[in-house]
């Protein structure tokens, strides 16, 4: 067999990941007797390009799916895009910019007819780079939230909920955005806090009398206040209910009413009301039956309404006008600095105003009850467990949900407007008579809906609903959820809800919220920062499987991410270890006689084992045990860690080491086919458990032994999980060679204390507690001749000091190298002493530092901190050479 030297995952990846494909092993069959397990993909944004959020989601969701696969169940990852409609829409508009057009200049079905064009160009790029990565999704089912079928599901969704009463359309005050000139939901703004001012307005009452004081962060809205409103208690004020101001600029006489929504404490204790612009205000202006007056048009431009003064005007340059104005005019009181949050689009990141408009809404409150109930009965689980507040808190204070986006991408609102009395009518087509009027010309709604409101039916939507399909009835519900959460309110929510109201049943029932992708210094990563990385360029440089490794290892359940170059490190090194021994294995097992049908067929028990082939197999059967239950729990990192620790440094490090002089001893042949057996069959199983974390290099591995070690299955991808063997674990082998290990190690780091050359053999004396440990010791004085150069093993319990020798304790033991003959004594006497001379002085310069008063007070925390570490380092070295000085008197 050839092997190349170095591991290439380029080739490889590619390879195996296309086999899979053509053979279909990511596309399940339908088993009435065997219960499925199945995984929705959150759908990347058509527009997207691979970032690391993406690789530890979706890698977190691979790894579950391909466990699962290997355990013999119908196993579907069900993937798809998501029409973004924001997102994508502008990208199409920018295009348009460059060609110096607006959307507006070629109007809406050219628009739509250019964005459709750009997606089948450019929008499949993500799933291209997630098939780099090596998601197993069933692609045959591969979903867009615009297809035929999705939006099908959409307006049916509307048109229920609609003759519910669950839909209707309404005057509220809503985000706006100005840039993107639509409305977005309260989950789609994002808030920040920033500095600003509260800006102190004195509006003169009618009767002269005086002044009421007025405070707000937004001046320019002034110019559509309708009322000043008081606390009814606040008795300062009490006088002066049922009067009326004058409206700076605007000379509109304004009354001032009693609320009790006013605090009495906050600022001057009256508060402006502008109801067309702020949603407090919008409430109370209902309940006092106040104007509403809309003073900025959709762009954030003032109007016709703001006053000739100020229309045309940006909001903000409205703003520092009506600043300086109130000052000329006397009307400016005090100008304080105020922390608040300011909301931004979560698109563009434009500051949103709060508008009135005509918009749809979803009732929400009806729908909550019932996906609040399926979280607190534990019918859907939350991991980890303290985002259940998060959920729950949202789910009960929760709002009406404003699904209206004024844009042209996205799923067209299937209501139409009788042309000839304006009486709504919903349906998935136009209509062909008026119920009320019997006019038979239509407009459909120019609005579409928020994105998120075809998101929400993807558990069921992407299973060929409203249609009843052998999908929905066999994967439905789903049973794992991988998502951030920032999108808990979103989508997550949502989704429970729909599900539940559509059919009757949960979308999943585990969500694992993961934590974001962090750069070394703990800030989030972004393009803008220049902190993120293209996975992309990692994968064509170090492999798929070592960046999933990587990520999984470094990253525990539920918690954030910290990336650095240096942690694709782990993987690739692991990935290098991994290939080395699987090469070493093959250049030597190929000479070795065939493994008989009968040892094949008989399995481990029918070999003669000795101790390291026990403890490689207890061990083995441990790590099984293990990898399962934490594969099972979501710990992927734990099975990572147990996983790389086992094949590098017990299967590698030890059974490989151990195991070489019986590979090459053609002589004994039954020991040699033993090693051989063990080597290929300890190494196949490690295989199985890291393929769904690394699944291109294990499955070329598990096909080359697969050329001696005979196995049934065709691949690895649909190989069988390892089964648990609790006959194969022996604590009292694993104890046995566990002392060896200690045994070996402490002699190894003797021999290094004193320089010895690797080549050099000693003798060894060890004080023992037992006769046990005296048989147990010399059965397999060979493993210390090989590990250890070792030419001759002394073990007894009445065994003393030689003389000129080093120590160590293992356990209840005592090791002793003797160095007569090894060594110049004197001349190690001598350089010895020079030491402990150098790091005495060495240790008082720095303890004379750490006992200055001046230095602790006055130096950075890190310097003082360094400083007490570099003194426990020098007293450390200078304990063990005082020890070995003694050992050679």
């Amino acid at each position: 067999m050839e092997i190349n030297k170095s591991y290439e995952p380029q080739k490889i990846e590619k390879k195996w990941y296309e086999n899979s494909i053509k053979n279909g092993y990511f596309t399940p069959k339908i088993d009435k007797n065997k219960k499925p397990y199945t995984i929705l993909i959150p759908p990347p944004n058509v527009t997207g390009i691979l970032h690391m959020g993406h690789v530890l989601n979706n890698t977190l969701q691979d790894v579950m799916i391909r466990y699962k696969r290997m355990t013999g169940v119908p196993t579907l990852w069900i993937p798809g895009v998501d029409h973004a409609g924001i997102a994508t829409q502008n990208v199409v508009e920018k295009q348009l910019a460059n060609e110096g057009k607006t959307r507006h200049d070629i109007g809406r079905e050219k628009l739509v007819e250019r964005i459709w064009e750009w997606k089948e160009e450019k929008g499949g790029r993500i799933i291209e780079q997630l098939k780099m990565l090596g998601c197993s999704c069933d692609w045959t089912r591969e979903r867009f939230t615009m297809d035929e079928g999705l939006s099908e599901a959409v307006k049916e969704v509307f048109i229920q909920l609609y003759e519910k009463g669950l839909i209707y359309k309404g005057k509220r005050i809503i985000n706006w955005c100005p840039r993107c000139v639509t409305a977005l939901a309260n989950d789609e703004v994002d808030h920040e806090d920033e500095t600003g001012n509260l800006w102190n307005m004195r509006y003169p009452l009618k009767d002269g009398s005086g002044f009421v004081t007025v405070a707000t962060t937004r001046p320019e809205t002034m110019l559509g206040d309708t009322a000043v409103a008081v606390h009814p208690d606040d008795e300062r004020y009490t006088d002066l209910i049922g009067k009326t101001v004058i409206l700076p600029f605007i000379e509109r006489e304004i009354p001032i009413i009693a609320d009790e929504y006013v605090e009495k404490d906050f600022g001057s204790g009256c508060v402006k009301i502008t109801p067309a612009h702020d949603p407090n205000d919008f409430e109370i202006g209902q309940r006092h039956n106040l104007e509403k007056i809309i003073v900025m048009d959709e762009h954030g431009i003032m109007n016709e309404n703001a006053g000739k003064e100020f229309q045309g005007l940006s909001r903000f340059e409205c703003r520092d006008k009506i600043v300086k104005m109130l000052d000329n005019k006397g009307l400016l009181g005090k100008i304080v600095p105020h922390e608040h949050a300011v909301g931004h689009c979560y698109r563009c990141d434009t500051v949103i105003e709060s508008y009135l408009s005509d918009q749809w809404f979803v009732k929400m409150e009806p729908l909550a009850q019932r996906a609040i109930d399926a979280v607190k009965n534990g019918e859907v689980q939350f991991q980890p467990k303290r985002w259940i507040k998060v959920y729950l808190h949202w789910m009960e204070n929760i709002r009406d949900w404003c699904i209206s986006r004024q844009i042209w991408w996205g799923h067209r609102i299937p209501a139409y407007y009788c042309d000839k009395c304006g009486e709504i009518a919903v349906a998935k087509e136009t209509p062909v008579k008026c119920t009320k009027c019997g006019g038979t010309s239509f407009t459909q709604d120019e609005d579409v809906l928020d994105t998120w409101f075809s998101s929400w039916l993807w558990p069921f939507s992407t299973m060929g609903w409203p249609q009843k399909t052998e999908d929905l009835d066999y994967f439905l519900p789903t049973n794992l959820l991988v998502t951030a959460p920032g999108i808990i309110y979103l989508w997550v929510a949502r989704m429970i809800m729909a599900t539940l109201e559509f059919q009757d049943k949960i979308p999943f029932d585990t969500v694992l919220l993961h934590g974001m992708v962090l750069d070394e210094n703990g800030i989030k990563m972004s393009k803008s920062l220049g902190n993120s990385p293209d996975p992309i360029h990692i994968i064509e440089e170090y492999g798929a499987d070592a960046l999933r490794f990587s990520m999984i290892f470094n990253t525990p359940k539920g918690a954030d991410s910290y990336y650095s170059n240096a942690i694709l490190d782990t993987g690739r090194n692991f990935a290098n270890k991994i290939w080395n021994a699987y090469r070493f294995m093959m250049m030597n097992v190929e000479k070795i006689d065939k493994i008989p049908e009968s040892v094949i067929l008989s399995g481990v028990e029918g070999l003669k084992l000795e101790l390291a082939d026990k403890w490689i197999y207890s061990r083995l059967n441990e790590v099984i045990q293990l990898s399962k239950k934490n594969y099972e729990e979501l710990r992927f990192n734990d099975t990572a860690n147990i996983l790389m620790d086992f094949i590098w440094k017990e299967f590698c490090s030890w059974y490989l080491e151990l195991s070489k002089d019986r590979i090459y001893n053609s002589e004994n042949k039954e020991e040699q086919l033993t090693a051989k057996y063990v080597l290929l069959d300890v190494f196949q199983t490690s295989m199985r458990l890291l393929q769904p974390i690394m699944p291109f290099i294990t499955e070329e591995i598990w096909q080359g032994i697969k050329e001696y070690f005979p196995m049934p299955e065709e691949s690895l991808v649909i190989a069988t999980f390892p089964e648990v063997n609790k006959n194969l674990i022996n604590e009292k082998i694993d104890t046995d060679m566990s002392l060896i290990q200690e045994t070996i190690t402490a002699i190894r780091t003797l021999r290094k204390q004193v320089n010895l050359a690797p080549k050099v053999e000693i003798e060894i004396s060890i004080k023992v507690a037992s006769k046990e440990q005296i048989n147990l010791l010399k059965s397999y004085e060979n493993y210390f001749q090989k590990l250890a150069k070792i030419s001759n093993l002394k073990a007894d319990v009445n065994i003393e000091k030689p003389a000129s020798s080093i120590a160590a304790v293992v356990q209840n033991m005592e090791i002793y190298l003797p160095l007569e003959g090894l060594i110049d004594l004197d001349a190690e006497r001598e350089k010895l002493t020079k030491q402990i001379i150098k790091l005495e002085i060495e240790l008082k310069k720095i303890n004379g530092k750490l006992h200055n008063s001046k230095f602790v007070a006055n130096a950075p925390e890190q310097i003082v901190a360094k400083e007490k570490e570099k003194y426990n380092e020098v007293k450390t070295k200078l304990d063990i050479t005082v020890s070995l000085l003694n050992g050679l008197k």
